[in-house]
């Protein structure tokens, strides 16, 4: 897919990227292209991971594919970790120098009785700030702290500072929801090309 920089230039670049990642822990391949349908193909072995990543993309308008093998014998740990840290090399590359991009974004997303709340700057300044606190550990096997954990590997890798709060819920499952379905329409939003924007959004001319 292309996107075009209207103005002073003309920019057509393919925003896609691909990463694989091989560990004594964890084999992960992952496809991403930021100018998407929201098409989805996952395999991580951990269920509740594919249902968030499934929203995460749909929202996104991205396409997303991860087909990951991991030690979910010991636990889902290494697996969510290691695909949050693939995603956001993915997304660093597919941008590369993010001419033309809005940059930021502020999303809020309800979800029943649950309010979520992102804000990202793609600023290359990683940095996560993760307000959160679930009624429940875990959502059927899926540990509610591993949320964290893949948000701060996927801004980390992503270089972006990244704001998650979630305002307020009752529903351990319906919270998480919210945040991955603001995190796809954050993202969109702050990769979208604005013609306005001329070189890099930055006063520093480099992102």
């Amino acid at each position: 897919m292309s996107q075009s920089v209207s103005g002073a230039e003309t920019v057509e670049r393919q925003r896609t990227a691909s990463i694989e990642r091989v560990t004594n822990e964890t084999n992960i391949k992952l496809q991403l292209a930021v100018d998407g349908e929201g098409k989805s193909d996952f395999n991580t072995g951990v269920p509740f991971l594919n249902h968030m990543l499934d929203l995460f993309t749909k929202h996104g308008q991205f396409d997303l594919s991860v087909q990951a093998k991991g030690d979910i014998e010991i636990d889902d740990h290494h697996t969510v970790e290691d695909i949050g840290i693939c995603l956001g090399q993915a997304l660093l590359k597919a941008l590369g120098d993010k001419r033309g991009i809005k940059r930021y974004a502020s999303v809020f997303v309800p979800m029943d009785e649950a309010l979520a709340q992102v804000v990202i700057d793609l600023s290359n300044r990683p940095h996560l700030e993760y307000r959160a606190q679930y009624p429940s550990a875990q959502v059927g096997t899926f540990q509610t702290e591993l949320v964290h954990e893949f948000l701060w590997k996927l801004a980390l890798e992503a270089r972006m500072t990244l704001h998650v709060i979630v305002h307020y819920g009752h529903n351990t499952h319906h919270m998480i929801e919210a945040v991955f379905k603001a995190l796809g329409r954050a993202l969109d939003e702050a990769t979208s090309i604005d013609p306005r924007v001329k070189g890099v959004p930055s006063t520093k001319g480099v992102l």
